[in-house]
């Protein structure tokens, strides 16, 4: 398959990446023309910020499960597996891209492109995995939460999890036989290449974004109308009031995904126009919009820990336990819930069906317990 001129072999042997038409990776395009100036400095300042909040939001995170009993529950872990693949590109992928624009070029040589390249794929895929996984896990509690109980145990979570991974490896590992792992130099970066293959990229857009994207959508749906309908019996029998944190917990999750969707859309709306017909739609994506749809892809890693902390108060109050006590590492993994258990003791309450911490489904009927998860969602 004839490929855009721009996508051709990534480095040379002394490791400088150079392309046809592509004087040493740096700023000529293939008309000659100069690269718009607005590209280096708006990628750079975008993978600079992504960067450091995605390093300290990510990290925030993972200490604030392992640090609050409260937070560590079986559909928190998918959080700090999802916080994992924001974290990795953060570590490695971005850093070398900085070089590459510092260096108006690949610098690093091809080990370097190929992992890189690689690791970026682990974060995308690892993500919209892990953001699956948690749509069906919230799914199957609220809406099926009697089967629940005896599919989804407290150390199933675990390996539904390592299920996650291995599937995004599975899903990654075709790319070195199509050698779609490359660098692009309109974005300092090596990355998945559109017109590598236009069956593969077909197939990348549709089973690793569109359809794990309606499986989230049906969940949430599902879910959303379960909530809607215990609010109107609540009102109807007037034995609860409605307040604006009612479904804030589930809420969360749900922004997320909505968050992820937005920032990948174009870049995956392109990557389905391309593979429809690669010798006539890769030439004609303007070079603007294909820097921006990644630029807003790069930004998406660093958004999930701001979700938590705006919207889950434990998170928030995490948050804000470790940056205070930032300079006194012993007391950092310190289980902070430790301090209400007293409280807690004096307070016993019946126990109830929420949707965070499950508690003798069991005992109920389907319809009951769907009744109770339902109250319990706008109860937050």
């Amino acid at each position: 398959m004839p490929e855009n001129s721009s996508f051709s072999n990534c480095c040379e042997p002394g490791g400088r990446a150079v392309r046809p038409g592509w004087p040493g990776a740096g700023g000529e395009r293939p008309s000659g023309t100069p690269r718009p100036p607005w590209v280096a400095p708006a990628l750079a300042a975008v993978l600079i910020v992504t960067t450091a909040v995605d390093i300290v939001g990510n990290l925030l995170v993972i200490l604030s499960v392992l640090r609050n009993r409260k937070l560590r529950n079986a559909g928190n872990l998918f959080l700090v597996s999802l916080a994992l693949a924001d974290l990795v590109v953060a570590l490695y992928p971005y850093p070398l891209i900085l070089v590459a624009i510092f260096h108006d070029g690949w610098a690093l040589g091809e080990v370097h492109c190929k992992a890189s390249a690689f690791v970026m794929g682990l974060s995308v895929i690892g993500s919209v995995f892990n953001i699956t996984a948690i749509a069906i896990n919230r799914y199957c509690y609220v809406c099926h939460s009697v089967a629940y109980h005896r599919i989804c145990r407290h150390w199933h979570t675990p390996l539904y999890i390592c299920l996650v991974w291995l599937l995004t490896v599975v899903a990654l590992v075709p790319n070195f036989s199509v050698g779609s792992l490359e660098y692009d130099p309109r974005i300092y970066s090596c990355t998945f290449i559109q017109t590598a293959s236009a069956e593969y990229t077909a197939a990348v857009v549709v089973i690793h974004f569109f359809l794990p994207i309606a499986v989230v959508s049906f969940c949430y749906l599902r879910i959303w109308v379960l909530v809607l309908q215990a609010r109107r019996k609540v009102k109807s029998e007037n034995k609860l009031r409605l307040r604006s944190s009612d479904v804030r917990s589930f809420l969360t999750m749900f922004l997320v995904f909505v968050i992820f969707a937005i920032c990948w859309a174009p870049l995956n709306c392109i990557g389905l126009a391309v593979a429809i017909n690669p010798e006539e739609m890769a030439p004609q994506v303007p070079e603007g919009l294909f820097v921006t749809s990644y630029l807003l892809a790069y930004f998406n890693s660093c958004l999930n820990a701001i979700v938590y902390g705006l919207l889950n108060q434990n998170f928030r109050k995490e948050y804000k336990n470790i940056v205070s006590a930032f300079w006194k590492p012993r007391h950092c993994f310190q289980d902070t819930s430790k301090g209400t258990q007293a409280e807690g003791q004096q307070n016993q309450a019946p126990p109830v069906v929420n949707a965070l911490h499950p508690i003798q489904a069991d005992a109920l009927e389907p319809e009951q317990t769907h009744e109770m998860v339902g109250v319990s969602l706008l109860q937050g």
